[in-house]
């Protein structure tokens, strides 16, 4: 009985003895591939960009800027994608497709004043293929009330013309009319606050 006990009690101790063995997960190679191929598209598009004809994407949202304040849909239509995608965030569903989105902006240039231009603040220029802008509308030079905006744009070549470069997404955050202050926080709370409590209700937002 003494000699099995002493058999099990080394048997005990050499197996604690032994390092452990640590099972590490596999490699995300997936994930790694896919932010590789996402790398390449952009740099591939970078180059497409500067093997141009040396236009940058800031150079074509000032073009859009311009066309739009001498109201010439002509020279705006050429700069938006077939598929582009336009979010202004006054209205509920994005605007899809060229001919939705150079129509709106028709709309836009035969009900406003001609007099009404827009005025870039600032515009980014590091990135050749997207563009963030800060602006203001001013009517006949002077400040045009709750006109503050910011706008992103991402811009490619045109699939057809390498030379050309295209707006295929964009989205417009306009000043609101009305400035709740402190009060957005509280609404924020309070939403927040339910949500936490029926998380069911996100389903509906």
């Amino acid at each position: 009985m003494a000699q099995a006990t002493q058999q099990l009690r080394l048997r005990v101790r050499a197996a604690t003895s032994q390092p452990a063995r640590l099972h590490h997960p596999p490699h995300p190679v997936p994930i790694i591939r896919a932010r590789e191929c996402s790398r390449r598209r952009r740099t591939a598009l970078v180059a497409a960009v500067a093997e141009g004809s040396g236009v940058s994407a800031a150079d074509v949202v000032r073009e859009f800027y311009e066309g739009v304040n001498r109201r010439d849909l002509a020279a705006v239509a050429p700069l938006i994608a077939e598929g582009c995608v336009y979010e202004d965030l006054v209205f509920p569903r994005p605007m899809v497709g060229r001919d939705r989105v150079v129509g709106f902006f028709g709309e836009f240039m035969g009900s406003v004043s001609p007099d009404l231009r827009f005025v870039i603040d600032d515009i980014s220029g590091e990135d050749p293929t997207a563009v963030g802008v800060t602006w203001h509308l001013e009517w006949k030079g002077r400040p045009f009330p709750f006109s503050r905006g910011c706008s992103f744009y991402r811009c490619q070549p045109d699939p057809e013309r390498q030379d050309q470069i295209q707006i295929v997404y964009g989205r417009d955050c306009v000043e609101p009319a009305t400035k709740p202050g402190e009060l957005a926080l509280v609404v924020i709370r309070a939403v927040t606050w339910i949500l936490e409590r029926f998380p069911s209700l996100a389903d509906r937002l």
